[in-house]
Protein backbone atom coordinates (compact mmCIF):
# COMPACT_ATOMS: atom_id res chain seq x y z
CA UNK A 1 0.00 0.00 0.00
CA UNK A 2 1.06 3.60 -0.53
CA UNK A 3 2.76 5.31 2.39
CA UNK A 4 0.39 7.38 4.52
CA UNK A 5 2.65 10.43 4.29
CA UNK A 6 2.24 10.72 0.51
CA UNK A 7 -0.81 12.89 -0.13
CA UNK A 8 -2.48 13.30 -3.49
CA UNK A 9 -0.74 16.03 -5.45
CA UNK A 10 -2.39 18.98 -7.14
CA UNK A 11 -3.42 16.81 -10.11
CA UNK A 12 -5.18 14.20 -8.01
CA UNK A 13 -2.63 11.42 -8.44
CA UNK A 14 -0.54 9.77 -5.76
CA UNK A 15 0.04 6.10 -6.58
CA UNK A 16 0.89 4.39 -9.86
CA UNK A 17 -0.33 0.80 -9.85
CA UNK A 18 0.51 -1.84 -12.41
CA UNK A 19 -2.04 -2.71 -15.07
CA UNK A 20 -2.20 -6.49 -15.49
CA UNK A 21 -4.94 -8.22 -17.46
CA UNK A 22 -6.99 -5.03 -17.51
CA UNK A 23 -6.89 -4.45 -13.75
CA UNK A 24 -5.02 -1.98 -11.55
CA UNK A 25 -2.93 -3.85 -9.02
CA UNK A 26 -0.09 -3.31 -6.60
CA UNK A 27 3.06 -5.39 -6.49
CA UNK A 28 2.91 -8.90 -5.10
CA UNK A 29 5.22 -7.92 -2.24
CA UNK A 30 3.63 -4.45 -1.80
CA UNK A 31 6.91 -2.56 -2.36
CA UNK A 32 6.78 1.01 -3.68
CA UNK A 33 9.13 3.60 -5.18
CA UNK A 34 8.87 7.29 -4.34
CA UNK A 35 8.45 9.62 -7.34
CA UNK A 36 10.10 13.02 -6.92
CA UNK A 37 8.90 16.22 -8.64
CA UNK A 38 11.93 17.90 -10.29
CA UNK A 39 10.57 21.43 -9.80
CA UNK A 40 10.83 21.33 -5.99
CA UNK A 41 12.50 17.99 -5.16
CA UNK A 42 9.43 16.95 -3.17
CA UNK A 43 7.81 13.50 -3.25
CA UNK A 44 4.77 13.80 -5.51
CA UNK A 45 3.64 10.20 -5.17
CA UNK A 46 4.79 6.63 -5.49
CA UNK A 47 4.75 3.73 -7.91
CA UNK A 48 4.46 0.02 -7.35
CA UNK A 49 7.88 -1.65 -7.43
CA UNK A 50 7.52 -4.58 -9.77
CA UNK A 51 9.44 -7.79 -9.32
CA UNK A 52 9.77 -11.08 -11.15
CA UNK A 53 6.33 -12.25 -10.02
CA UNK A 54 4.61 -9.09 -11.27
CA UNK A 55 6.36 -9.24 -14.64
CA UNK A 56 5.44 -12.90 -15.00
CA UNK A 57 1.79 -12.12 -14.28
CA UNK A 58 1.81 -9.36 -16.89
CA UNK A 59 3.54 -11.49 -19.54
CA UNK A 60 1.18 -14.40 -18.91
CA UNK A 61 -1.82 -12.06 -19.29
CA UNK A 62 -0.40 -10.79 -22.58
CA UNK A 63 0.20 -14.35 -23.74
CA UNK A 64 -3.39 -15.37 -23.01
CA UNK A 65 -4.78 -12.32 -24.81
CA UNK A 66 -2.61 -12.76 -27.89
CA UNK A 67 -4.47 -15.40 -29.97
CA UNK A 68 -7.81 -13.59 -30.00
CA UNK A 69 -6.19 -10.20 -30.56
CA UNK A 70 -4.03 -11.53 -33.39
CA UNK A 71 -7.08 -13.02 -35.09
CA UNK A 72 -9.19 -9.86 -34.89
CA UNK A 73 -9.60 -8.19 -38.28
CA UNK A 74 -6.85 -5.56 -38.69
CA UNK A 75 -9.32 -2.78 -39.51
CA UNK A 76 -11.26 -3.62 -36.36
CA UNK A 77 -8.05 -3.24 -34.37
CA UNK A 78 -7.44 0.04 -36.14
CA UNK A 79 -10.85 1.39 -35.18
CA UNK A 80 -10.10 0.67 -31.52
CA UNK A 81 -6.86 2.63 -31.78
CA UNK A 82 -8.83 5.54 -33.24
CA UNK A 83 -11.15 5.46 -30.22
CA UNK A 84 -8.12 5.55 -27.92
CA UNK A 85 -6.85 8.60 -29.82
CA UNK A 86 -10.18 10.39 -29.42
CA UNK A 87 -10.32 9.86 -25.66
CA UNK A 88 -6.65 10.68 -25.25
CA UNK A 89 -7.24 13.97 -27.04
CA UNK A 90 -10.07 14.80 -24.63
CA UNK A 91 -7.74 14.22 -21.67
CA UNK A 92 -4.59 15.71 -23.19
CA UNK A 93 -4.33 18.83 -21.03
CA UNK A 94 -4.69 16.93 -17.76
CA UNK A 95 -2.12 14.31 -18.78
CA UNK A 96 0.26 16.99 -20.08
CA UNK A 97 0.23 18.65 -16.67
CA UNK A 98 0.95 15.32 -14.98
CA UNK A 99 3.85 14.82 -17.39
CA UNK A 100 5.36 18.23 -16.60
CA UNK A 101 5.04 17.61 -12.89
CA UNK A 102 6.77 14.24 -12.96
CA UNK A 103 9.62 14.74 -15.44
CA UNK A 104 10.13 18.51 -15.38
CA UNK A 105 9.44 19.31 -19.03
CA UNK A 106 7.83 22.70 -19.58
CA UNK A 107 4.09 22.47 -20.16
CA UNK A 108 3.88 25.12 -22.87
CA UNK A 109 6.96 24.24 -24.89
CA UNK A 110 7.02 20.45 -24.47
CA UNK A 111 4.33 18.48 -22.67
CA UNK A 112 1.32 19.75 -24.62
CA UNK A 113 3.12 18.96 -27.85
CA UNK A 114 4.04 15.51 -26.61
CA UNK A 115 0.40 14.71 -25.87
CA UNK A 116 -0.70 16.00 -29.27
CA UNK A 117 1.93 13.80 -30.88
CA UNK A 118 0.71 10.76 -28.93
CA UNK A 119 -2.84 11.34 -30.16
CA UNK A 120 -1.52 11.38 -33.73
CA UNK A 121 0.47 8.19 -33.08
CA UNK A 122 -2.65 6.18 -32.23
CA UNK A 123 -4.54 7.63 -35.21
CA UNK A 124 -1.65 7.10 -37.59
CA UNK A 125 -0.96 3.47 -36.71
CA UNK A 126 -4.65 2.73 -36.31
CA UNK A 127 -5.04 3.79 -39.93
CA UNK A 128 -2.14 1.55 -40.96
CA UNK A 129 -3.38 -1.59 -39.19
CA UNK A 130 -4.54 -3.21 -42.43
CA UNK A 131 -1.33 -2.35 -44.30
CA UNK A 132 0.68 -5.30 -42.96
CA UNK A 133 0.59 -6.88 -46.39
CA UNK A 134 2.60 -9.77 -47.74
CA UNK A 135 3.70 -10.35 -51.32
CA UNK A 136 2.86 -12.76 -54.12
CA UNK A 137 5.52 -14.15 -56.45
CA UNK A 138 4.29 -15.24 -59.92
CA UNK A 139 6.33 -18.43 -60.22
CA UNK A 140 3.93 -20.22 -62.57
CA UNK A 141 0.25 -20.60 -63.35
CA UNK A 142 0.21 -23.78 -61.26
CA UNK A 143 1.85 -22.35 -58.13
CA UNK A 144 0.54 -19.96 -55.53
CA UNK A 145 3.61 -18.48 -53.85
CA UNK A 146 3.05 -15.78 -51.28
CA UNK A 147 4.14 -14.32 -47.95
CA UNK A 148 2.27 -13.21 -44.85
CA UNK A 149 3.20 -10.70 -42.18
CA UNK A 150 2.38 -12.10 -38.76
CA UNK A 151 2.81 -10.55 -35.28
CA UNK A 152 5.56 -11.80 -33.01
CA UNK A 153 3.36 -12.33 -29.96
CA UNK A 154 4.21 -10.66 -26.64
CA UNK A 155 6.25 -7.46 -26.98
CA UNK A 156 8.33 -6.37 -23.99
CA UNK A 157 8.65 -2.59 -24.26
CA UNK A 158 10.87 -0.40 -22.09
CA UNK A 159 10.79 3.41 -22.16
CA UNK A 160 12.82 6.24 -20.59
CA UNK A 161 11.67 9.24 -18.56
CA UNK A 162 12.44 12.07 -20.98
CA UNK A 163 9.38 11.61 -23.25
CA UNK A 164 7.39 8.73 -21.74
CA UNK A 165 4.04 9.50 -23.37
CA UNK A 166 5.47 9.91 -26.86
CA UNK A 167 7.81 6.94 -26.62
CA UNK A 168 5.32 4.73 -24.80
CA UNK A 169 2.68 5.45 -27.43
CA UNK A 170 5.26 4.81 -30.16
CA UNK A 171 5.70 1.29 -28.83
CA UNK A 172 2.13 0.45 -27.86
CA UNK A 173 0.34 1.68 -31.00
CA UNK A 174 2.31 -0.08 -33.78
CA UNK A 175 2.69 -3.23 -31.70
CA UNK A 176 -1.04 -3.69 -31.09
CA UNK A 177 -2.02 -2.42 -34.54
CA UNK A 178 -0.13 -5.39 -36.01
CA UNK A 179 -1.74 -7.89 -33.62
CA UNK A 180 0.85 -8.16 -30.85
CA UNK A 181 0.16 -7.76 -27.15
CA UNK A 182 2.35 -5.59 -24.93
CA UNK A 183 3.98 -5.48 -21.52
CA UNK A 184 5.33 -1.95 -21.04
CA UNK A 185 7.85 -1.14 -18.32
CA UNK A 186 7.72 2.52 -17.37
CA UNK A 187 10.60 4.67 -16.17
CA UNK A 188 10.63 4.81 -12.39
CA UNK A 189 10.99 8.61 -12.44
CA UNK A 190 7.98 9.19 -14.72
CA UNK A 191 5.30 6.50 -14.40
CA UNK A 192 2.13 8.59 -14.04
CA UNK A 193 1.43 10.17 -17.45
CA UNK A 194 1.96 7.04 -19.53
CA UNK A 195 -0.14 5.12 -17.00
CA UNK A 196 -3.02 7.49 -17.76
CA UNK A 197 -2.60 6.66 -21.46
CA UNK A 198 -2.65 2.95 -20.64
CA UNK A 199 -5.80 3.39 -18.55
CA UNK A 200 -7.52 4.84 -21.60
CA UNK A 201 -6.32 1.85 -23.61
CA UNK A 202 -8.03 -0.48 -21.12
CA UNK A 203 -11.40 1.10 -21.86
CA UNK A 204 -11.22 0.12 -25.52
CA UNK A 205 -9.07 -3.01 -25.69
CA UNK A 206 -9.60 -6.58 -24.46
CA UNK A 207 -8.00 -7.36 -21.10
CA UNK A 208 -4.34 -8.30 -21.38
CA UNK A 209 -3.61 -6.61 -24.70
CA UNK A 210 -1.76 -3.72 -23.01
CA UNK A 211 -0.16 -4.35 -19.62
CA UNK A 212 2.01 -1.94 -17.62
CA UNK A 213 4.57 -2.65 -14.91
CA UNK A 214 6.60 -0.13 -12.94
CA UNK A 215 9.98 -0.60 -11.34
CA UNK A 216 13.72 -0.30 -11.59
CA UNK A 217 15.66 -1.43 -14.61
CA UNK A 218 18.00 -3.71 -12.69
CA UNK A 219 15.05 -5.72 -11.35
CA UNK A 220 11.85 -5.12 -13.31
CA UNK A 221 13.55 -4.49 -16.64
CA UNK A 222 15.79 -7.52 -16.22
CA UNK A 223 12.78 -9.69 -15.39
CA UNK A 224 11.04 -8.53 -18.56
CA UNK A 225 13.92 -9.00 -21.01
CA UNK A 226 14.72 -12.43 -19.56
CA UNK A 227 11.16 -13.74 -19.49
CA UNK A 228 10.99 -16.76 -21.84
CA UNK A 229 7.48 -15.82 -23.03
CA UNK A 230 8.54 -12.41 -24.39
CA UNK A 231 8.81 -12.72 -28.18
CA UNK A 232 10.12 -9.26 -29.07
CA UNK A 233 11.90 -6.48 -27.16
CA UNK A 234 11.63 -2.79 -28.02
CA UNK A 235 13.80 -0.41 -25.98
CA UNK A 236 14.51 3.31 -25.98
CA UNK A 237 17.24 4.55 -23.66
CA UNK A 238 20.98 4.54 -23.12
CA UNK A 239 23.51 2.66 -25.21
CA UNK A 240 24.81 0.89 -22.10
CA UNK A 241 21.39 -0.56 -21.28
CA UNK A 242 20.78 -1.37 -24.95
CA UNK A 243 23.95 -3.45 -24.94
CA UNK A 244 22.71 -5.31 -21.88
CA UNK A 245 19.40 -6.04 -23.63
CA UNK A 246 21.25 -7.51 -26.62
CA UNK A 247 23.19 -9.77 -24.25
CA UNK A 248 19.96 -10.98 -22.64
CA UNK A 249 18.19 -11.50 -25.96
CA UNK A 250 21.03 -13.34 -27.69
CA UNK A 251 20.67 -16.81 -26.07
CA UNK A 252 16.99 -17.00 -27.12
CA UNK A 253 17.56 -15.14 -30.42
CA UNK A 254 14.80 -12.69 -29.51
CA UNK A 255 14.41 -9.87 -32.06
CA UNK A 256 15.27 -6.45 -30.64
CA UNK A 257 14.63 -2.85 -31.66
CA UNK A 258 16.93 -0.31 -29.98
CA UNK A 259 16.77 3.49 -30.11
CA UNK A 260 19.78 4.60 -28.11
CA UNK A 261 21.93 7.63 -27.40
CA UNK A 262 23.45 10.31 -29.57
CA UNK A 263 26.19 12.93 -29.62
CA UNK A 264 24.83 14.80 -32.56
CA UNK A 265 26.59 17.36 -34.75
CA UNK A 266 25.12 20.62 -36.00
CA UNK A 267 27.11 21.98 -38.95
CA UNK A 268 26.78 25.66 -39.83
CA UNK A 269 28.16 26.77 -43.20
CA UNK A 270 29.49 30.30 -43.82
CA UNK A 271 26.34 31.41 -45.68
CA UNK A 272 24.09 30.56 -42.70
CA UNK A 273 25.04 33.38 -40.35
CA UNK A 274 21.39 34.40 -40.14
CA UNK A 275 18.56 34.36 -37.61
CA UNK A 276 16.74 31.44 -39.24
CA UNK A 277 19.80 29.20 -38.79
CA UNK A 278 20.30 30.39 -35.22
CA UNK A 279 16.68 29.58 -34.39
CA UNK A 280 16.93 26.17 -36.02
CA UNK A 281 20.17 25.37 -34.17
CA UNK A 282 18.59 26.38 -30.86
CA UNK A 283 15.70 24.05 -31.64
CA UNK A 284 18.11 21.31 -32.66
CA UNK A 285 19.93 21.68 -29.33
CA UNK A 286 16.61 20.89 -27.60
CA UNK A 287 17.17 23.54 -24.93
CA UNK A 288 13.41 23.78 -24.36
CA UNK A 289 13.40 20.22 -23.06
CA UNK A 290 16.58 20.74 -21.01
CA UNK A 291 18.38 18.96 -23.87
CA UNK A 292 17.16 15.69 -22.34
CA UNK A 293 16.84 14.29 -25.83
CA UNK A 294 18.87 11.70 -27.71
CA UNK A 295 18.70 13.97 -30.79
CA UNK A 296 20.12 17.07 -29.07
CA UNK A 297 22.70 18.70 -31.35
CA UNK A 298 25.27 19.37 -28.66
CA UNK A 299 28.34 19.57 -30.91
CA UNK A 300 27.96 22.88 -32.72
CA UNK A 301 30.39 23.07 -35.64
CA UNK A 302 30.44 26.66 -36.96
CA UNK A 303 32.57 27.80 -39.89
CA UNK A 304 35.50 29.85 -38.70
CA UNK A 305 34.59 32.91 -40.80
CA UNK A 306 31.27 33.33 -38.96
CA UNK A 307 32.18 31.68 -35.67
CA UNK A 308 32.04 34.72 -33.40
CA UNK A 309 29.11 36.38 -35.16
CA UNK A 310 26.91 33.27 -35.18
CA UNK A 311 27.66 32.40 -31.56
CA UNK A 312 26.93 35.93 -30.42
CA UNK A 313 23.41 35.59 -31.81
CA UNK A 314 23.04 31.99 -30.62
CA UNK A 315 24.07 32.66 -27.02
CA UNK A 316 22.03 35.87 -26.81
CA UNK A 317 18.86 33.99 -27.73
CA UNK A 318 19.73 31.10 -25.42
CA UNK A 319 20.19 33.53 -22.54
CA UNK A 320 16.71 34.98 -23.16
CA UNK A 321 15.01 31.61 -22.61
CA UNK A 322 13.23 31.49 -19.27
CA UNK A 323 14.09 28.67 -16.90
CA UNK A 324 11.43 27.99 -14.31
CA UNK A 325 8.49 26.03 -12.95
CA UNK A 326 7.43 23.61 -15.73
CA UNK A 327 3.74 24.26 -15.01
CA UNK A 328 4.05 28.04 -15.51
CA UNK A 329 2.84 29.30 -18.90
CA UNK A 330 5.81 31.68 -19.25
CA UNK A 331 8.44 28.96 -18.78
CA UNK A 332 10.56 27.99 -21.78
CA UNK A 333 12.84 25.48 -20.03
CA UNK A 334 11.83 23.21 -17.16
CA UNK A 335 13.85 21.09 -14.75
CA UNK A 336 16.27 18.17 -15.03
CA UNK A 337 14.43 14.98 -14.12
CA UNK A 338 16.23 13.85 -10.95
CA UNK A 339 19.16 14.34 -8.61
CA UNK A 340 21.38 11.79 -10.37
CA UNK A 341 20.95 13.41 -13.77
CA UNK A 342 21.26 16.91 -12.28
CA UNK A 343 24.59 15.98 -10.71
CA UNK A 344 25.76 14.43 -13.99
CA UNK A 345 24.97 17.59 -15.96
CA UNK A 346 26.64 19.80 -13.35
CA UNK A 347 29.68 17.53 -13.51
CA UNK A 348 30.05 18.12 -17.24
CA UNK A 349 29.62 21.87 -16.79
CA UNK A 350 32.32 21.85 -14.11
CA UNK A 351 34.54 19.83 -16.44
CA UNK A 352 34.05 22.40 -19.20
CA UNK A 353 34.95 25.23 -16.85
CA UNK A 354 38.24 23.53 -16.04
CA UNK A 355 39.40 22.90 -19.61
CA UNK A 356 42.52 24.98 -20.20
CA UNK A 357 41.79 27.63 -22.81
CA UNK A 358 38.08 26.86 -22.88
CA UNK A 359 35.57 29.70 -22.86
CA UNK A 360 32.15 29.81 -21.23
CA UNK A 361 29.91 31.83 -23.55
CA UNK A 362 26.65 31.58 -21.63
CA UNK A 363 25.20 29.73 -18.63
CA UNK A 364 27.38 27.76 -16.27
CA UNK A 365 26.72 26.00 -13.01
CA UNK A 366 23.18 26.43 -11.63
CA UNK A 367 22.51 29.04 -8.95
CA UNK A 368 23.01 27.92 -5.35
CA UNK A 369 20.45 30.39 -3.99
CA UNK A 370 17.14 31.79 -5.16
CA UNK A 371 13.98 30.16 -6.54
CA UNK A 372 15.81 27.99 -9.10
CA UNK A 373 17.91 26.41 -6.34
CA UNK A 374 14.78 24.71 -5.00
CA UNK A 375 14.58 22.33 -7.96
CA UNK A 376 16.82 20.60 -10.49
CA UNK A 377 17.18 23.66 -12.72
CA UNK A 378 20.08 24.31 -15.09
CA UNK A 379 20.70 27.14 -17.54
CA UNK A 380 21.46 26.80 -21.26
CA UNK A 381 25.23 26.52 -21.32
CA UNK A 382 27.59 26.94 -24.26
CA UNK A 383 31.37 26.50 -24.30
CA UNK A 384 33.89 27.17 -27.05
CA UNK A 385 37.60 26.54 -27.60
CA UNK A 386 37.26 22.94 -26.41
CA UNK A 387 38.68 20.36 -28.80
CA UNK A 388 36.39 17.70 -30.30
CA UNK A 389 38.48 15.01 -28.60
CA UNK A 390 37.71 16.16 -25.05
CA UNK A 391 35.39 14.04 -22.88
CA UNK A 392 32.70 16.73 -22.86
CA UNK A 393 32.46 16.25 -26.63
CA UNK A 394 32.55 12.46 -26.47
CA UNK A 395 29.90 11.63 -23.89
CA UNK A 396 26.14 12.09 -24.18
CA UNK A 397 25.39 14.66 -21.47
CA UNK A 398 21.58 14.63 -21.71
CA UNK A 399 21.49 18.17 -20.42
CA UNK A 400 21.63 21.73 -21.83
CA UNK A 401 25.38 21.84 -22.49
CA UNK A 402 26.71 22.55 -25.98
CA UNK A 403 30.25 23.02 -27.24
CA UNK A 404 30.99 25.22 -30.28
CA UNK A 405 33.90 24.14 -32.49
CA UNK A 406 35.27 26.09 -35.53
CA UNK A 407 35.97 24.42 -38.86
CA UNK A 408 37.55 25.39 -42.20
CA UNK A 409 36.88 22.69 -44.82
CA UNK A 410 34.07 20.24 -45.54
CA UNK A 411 36.41 17.27 -45.19
CA UNK A 412 37.54 18.52 -41.80
CA UNK A 413 34.07 19.07 -40.36
CA UNK A 414 32.71 15.77 -41.66
CA UNK A 415 35.64 13.94 -40.10
CA UNK A 416 34.94 15.63 -36.77
CA UNK A 417 31.20 15.01 -37.04
CA UNK A 418 31.81 11.29 -37.66
CA UNK A 419 34.43 11.00 -34.92
CA UNK A 420 32.03 9.41 -32.41
CA UNK A 421 30.69 5.96 -31.68
CA UNK A 422 27.18 7.42 -31.94
CA UNK A 423 25.25 7.95 -35.16
CA UNK A 424 21.69 9.01 -34.40
CA UNK A 425 21.04 12.46 -35.92
CA UNK A 426 22.72 15.50 -37.46
CA UNK A 427 21.79 19.00 -38.65
CA UNK A 428 23.18 20.99 -41.59
CA UNK A 429 22.58 24.70 -42.23
CA UNK A 430 23.39 26.27 -45.61
CA UNK A 431 21.67 27.77 -48.64
CA UNK A 432 24.05 25.79 -50.87
CA UNK A 433 22.02 22.70 -51.76
CA UNK A 434 25.01 20.85 -53.14
CA UNK A 435 27.03 21.38 -49.97
CA UNK A 436 24.04 20.43 -47.84
CA UNK A 437 23.43 17.13 -49.62
CA UNK A 438 27.12 16.25 -49.89
CA UNK A 439 27.38 16.71 -46.13
CA UNK A 440 24.17 14.84 -45.36
CA UNK A 441 25.26 11.89 -47.48
CA UNK A 442 28.68 11.69 -45.82
CA UNK A 443 27.59 11.92 -42.18
CA UNK A 444 27.26 8.58 -40.42
CA UNK A 445 23.85 9.09 -38.85
CA UNK A 446 20.39 7.66 -39.37
CA UNK A 447 18.37 10.90 -39.34
CA UNK A 448 19.62 14.16 -40.83
CA UNK A 449 17.87 17.50 -41.16
CA UNK A 450 18.87 20.32 -43.48
CA UNK A 451 17.97 23.90 -42.54
CA UNK A 452 15.59 22.82 -39.78
CA UNK A 453 15.92 21.58 -36.24
CA UNK A 454 12.53 20.19 -35.26
CA UNK A 455 11.54 16.77 -34.02
CA UNK A 456 10.60 13.57 -35.77
CA UNK A 457 7.49 13.43 -37.95
CA UNK A 458 5.25 10.39 -38.28
CA UNK A 459 6.04 8.63 -41.53
CA UNK A 460 9.80 9.18 -41.29
CA UNK A 461 11.94 6.11 -40.73
CA UNK A 462 13.74 7.14 -37.58
CA UNK A 463 16.66 5.28 -36.02
CA UNK A 464 20.40 5.29 -35.57
CA UNK A 465 23.70 4.09 -36.98
CA UNK A 466 26.55 2.57 -34.96
CA UNK A 467 25.97 2.61 -31.18
CA UNK A 468 22.82 4.67 -31.56
CA UNK A 469 20.70 1.62 -32.16
CA UNK A 470 19.14 -0.80 -34.60
CA UNK A 471 15.75 -0.87 -36.27
CA UNK A 472 13.46 1.98 -37.26
CA UNK A 473 10.35 3.57 -35.76
CA UNK A 474 7.78 6.29 -36.57
CA UNK A 475 6.81 4.85 -39.95
CA UNK A 476 4.85 2.17 -41.80
CA UNK A 477 8.02 0.26 -42.66
CA UNK A 478 9.19 0.64 -39.06
CA UNK A 479 5.91 -0.87 -37.87
CA UNK A 480 6.06 -3.77 -40.33
CA UNK A 481 9.75 -4.54 -39.86
CA UNK A 482 9.67 -3.99 -36.12
CA UNK A 483 6.51 -5.78 -35.07
CA UNK A 484 5.84 -8.48 -37.66
CA UNK A 485 7.72 -11.44 -39.08
CA UNK A 486 7.48 -12.79 -42.59
CA UNK A 487 6.08 -16.25 -43.31
CA UNK A 488 6.43 -17.60 -46.85
CA UNK A 489 3.98 -20.16 -48.27
CA UNK A 490 4.25 -22.03 -51.55
CA UNK A 491 1.30 -24.07 -52.87
CA UNK A 492 1.23 -26.55 -55.74
CA UNK A 493 -2.18 -25.98 -57.38
CA UNK A 494 -2.02 -29.18 -59.44
CA UNK A 495 -2.90 -31.41 -56.51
Amino acid sequence: MISADIAKNELGISFAEHIINGELTGSADERIIDVVAPRDRGVMGAAAQGGIADVERAVNAARRAFPAWRDMAPRARGRLLAKIADELEENAERIARILSLENGNALRTQSRGELAFAVDVFRYFGGLASETKGEQIPLSSNTLDYSRREPYGVVGAIIPWNAPVQLGSMKIAPAIATGNTVVLKTAEDAPFAILEVAKICQKHLPAGVVNVVHGKGAETGEALINNPNVDKISFTGSTAVGTRILEAAAPRVVPVTLELGGKNPQIVFPDADEDWAVDAALLGMRFSRQSQSCTAGSRLFVHRTIFDSFLEKFTAKAAEMKVGDPLEETTDIGAIVNQKQFDRVCGFIDEGLKVEGGRLLVGGLPPAVGPLAAGFFTQPTVFSQIDNSFNINRQEIFGPVAVAIPWDTEDEVIAMANDTHYGLSAYVYTRNLGAALRTAHRIDAGWIQVNQGGGQVLGQSYGGYKSSGMGREFSLEGMIDGYTQRKHISVNLNI
